[in-house]
Parts: structure tokens; C-alpha cells; sequence
């Protein structure tokens, strides 16, 4: 993929100080914003290479590593892909999304850890119970949450991937969905989701003392059909599995859609799911997109990939467990890794693509107790 133009790295530094002052966001929004505006800078450190065979120069800097950063995750991704791939059951697999209607947007954002909390056990309950009420067997499944829409707007919103297998109450397995082209009914589906979801947000705000500030959006989120959009069976493990890699390491915004950005705004294409699908450019002014991007920052330490029932490692390591099925995989670096399943050698030189990059001296990360954004945002360092 040729490289991007333009990156949130530059938005940041070009309108870091300005979002600051006018949106205050927390401390750890400003350590996240912080870590992108430092991704692959000297800043961080990082190697200077030589070509054996060239001798051209070449530095590398280190990476960040934050989960919200456009440009660290495609290694991640990989690996990730990989290590499903040797867990996935041989069965067909069934995505299913569950949304939020918007009205609960303002309630979210008061604390959002419990939303996506309470958004996940919802979730899980309700796809629990269809499991037993259905087929009379424990199910499983691979969620993933995304907070976010096309035009980086609040959107949550959790990817299901639900295999057509069960564990009975005899201890066996058991094929379900068998004929079907879909797992579960849907409009069931949105009706069990909207009445627990409903429920436990109530009796939290109920808790918090809040509740009538709330009681239009409640109502209003009440009245509309809620969307559970389910797809047909997805066939083999590992194209289940590669369909999910598409969703699992996402960030808000690549770099790749970023148009322009300019002294006053950023242009960034994105897809018009009202007008099918087609594809648009959408402009907002550089502390709106950064407002908007950090809605999208989950909270320290938040979990956004989780496995449950037979799916989850309780169930594996326990009632799976099985010693004469044990891998044992060969040892292999990180960049061995990314050559095989990337097809990318960090060590080729860049420049006469023949030679090999030694490294001749190490670049010492900057060991200062602030950095900035901008011009002159303090921030702690990561």
C-alpha cells in the first residue's frame, strides 16, 4: 500500500493546542493524542542501519505502540489473525451486529467504561439465552466493539462472530442452525437486546440519582426498532477468521482517508451507508476532528475483544482440555513473523532492494519528563 499523504499525527500537531483549550479533554486522551504525535519520531528512539551491500544510510524510528494509532496495527492484526486461525472451530460461523440507538450518545459519554461494559454483557446474555431457548446448548462467541461511524460520529456498536456449535447439558458438542440461513431469529433478536439493555442503563441511572435528566432520551430510544443486523453463514474457519480481522484492530480513521489538511480543516473520505455505500469526502475543522476522534478513545485498560462460552479459555483449557492436541510452535522473532505472514522484510534496504540492513548504532529515546502537542501543550510522557 503506498504511504498516506496525510496522517492524525499531523492533524494533531497542527490543531492539538487549539482542541486543548477549547474541548479540555482528560488526562488520558492527552497521553493517547501525545504517544500518535510521537509514532515513528525521533522522540522515541530508534536504529540507524547500514546496507551491506549499497552502504546507503537508513533510520528507523520506534513505534508507539498505542492501540489508537493508525500506523501500528497491521503487525498486530496479522498475528492476531494467526492465533484464531488455530483455534477456530470447523463449523460455520454466523456475524451478527448489535447497535445503540444514538438517543443514549449523551448517556454514554458519562461513563463510557460502564456503557461498553454493560453493552458487552447484553450482548452475551442475550445470544446466551437464545443459545439454550433455541437449541438447548451453551454457545460462544468472538465480540469486538467499535464506538465509531463513518464520519467519526459517537456509534457503538459490537461484531459478533457466532459459530453454528454448542456445548449440551449432556457435556457433548452439538451442530445447530443446521438448514437455516440464519442463526437466530432478528426481530427477536432486537427485542430481548433493547429490553436488557433498557433495563440494567435504567437501574444504573436509577443508582446515580440521574435518571430524570435522561427520561426524553430513554423514551425516545425505547420507541425505535433497535438494529441486530445478521448476516448468512460465513463458511471455512478461516475465512470466518480473516472476516473478522478486518473488524478486530481498527482505529477511528486510517491514514489512508485523510485527504487534506490544510491551516483550518481536514478533508477525509468516508462512506455513505444512506446513499449506497458510495463513497464521499466529508470536511471539519481540525478541533472538531479531534473532538470527534477522541470519543473513540477507550478507557485504560478496557478490554475490546472478548471471547465467551465455548469460545472463551475457561471453557478450552478446561473442559476442552486435551494434552495430545498440544502445539508446540517453532521459535520465531517478530520480524520473522511479519516477513511470513506480511510478506514484509524490515530488514531489506529500501533503497537497492538487494541488500541487508545492519545496525551500526542505536538512537536513544529522548528521556524529557513533558512533551508537547503543538506548540505548546504540556503532556506527560508515555
Amino acid at each position: 500500500m503506498n504511504r498516506p499523504r496525510h496522517e492524525v499525527a499531523e492533524i494533531i500537531e497542527r490543531f492539538g493546542k487549539q482542541f486543548i483549550e477549547l474541548h479540555h479533554p482528560n488526562t488520558y486522551q492527552l497521553r493517547v493524542l501525545g504517544a500518535l504525535s510521537l509514532c515513528r519520531t525521533s522522540a522515541l528512539g530508534g536504529h540507524k542501519y547500514q546496507c551491506d551491500h549499497c552502504g546507503r544510510e537508513h533510520i528507523g524510528y520506534n513505534s508507539c505502540r498505542n492501540r489508537h494509532c493508525p500506523k501500528c496495527q497491521g503487525a498486530r492484526q496479522a498475528f492476531w489473525v494467526e492465533d484464531r486461525m488455530e483455534n477456530a472451530y470447523p463449523v460455520k460461523h454466523y456475524h451478527i451486529i448489535f447497535t445503540v440507538p444514538e438517543e443514549l450518545n449523551a448517556i454514554c459519554l458519562t461513563d463510557s467504561k460502564w456503557f461498553y461494559n454493560h453493552l458487552f454483557a447484553t450482548v452475551w446474555d442475550v445470544l446466551r439465552s437464545f443459545g439454550y431457548s433455541h437449541y438447548g446448548v451453551e454457545n460462544g462467541a468472538v465480540c469486538v466493539l467499535h464506538t465509531w461511524g463513518q464520519n467519526l460520529s459517537l456509534h457503538p456498536h459490537i461484531h459478533c462472530i457466532v459459530p453454528a456449535l454448542g456445548y449440551t447439558l449432556r457435556g457433548r458438542m452439538k451442530h445447530i442452525g443446521k438448514g437455516g440461513k440464519y442463526l437466530y431469529p432478528v426481530i427477536q433478536l432486537s427485542e430481548k437486546f433493547r429490553g436488557k439493555f433498557m433495563t440494567g442503563l435504567k437501574k444504573r441511572l436509577v443508582k446515580q440519582e440521574i435518571l430524570s435528566r435522561y427520561n426524553a432520551q430513554l423514551e425516545t430510544a425505547w420507541s425505535k426498532d433497535w438494529v441486530v443486523f445478521c448476516e448468512p453463514s460465513l463458511g471455512k474457519p478461516q475465512h470466518v477468521v480473516g472476516y473478522l480481522g478486518q473488524y478486530t484492530h481498527r482505529v477511528a480513521i486510517s491514514n489512508h482517508r485523510i485527504l487534506e489538511v490544510n491551516d483550518r480543516e481536514v478533508r477525509f473520505l468516508f462512506t455513505d451507508y444512506c446513499d449506497n455505500a458510495n463513497v464521499k469526502p466529508a470536511r471539519l475543522n481540525g478541533e472538531e476532528f479531534l473532538r470527534r476522534f477522541c470519543l473513540h478513545i477507550l478507557p485504560a485498560g478496557f478490554v475490546k475483544i472478548r471471547h465467551y462460552g465455548i469460545y472463551s479459555t475457561r471453557f478450552r483449557s478446561t473442559i476442552l482440555k486435551d494434552p495430545d492436541k498440544i502445539i508446540i510452535k517453532p521459535v520465531e522473532t517478530t520480524t520473522e513473523r511479519i516477513k511470513r505472514l506480511l510478506g514484509f522484510d524490515v530488514h531489506q534496504c529500501p533503497h537497492c532492494r538487494k541488500g541487508r540492513l545492519i545496525t551500526v548504532a542505536v538512537l536513544p529515546r529522548i528521556r524529557s519528563p513533558t512533551f508537547t502537542i503543538g506548540t505548546g501543550s504540556k503532556i506527560k510522557s508515555c
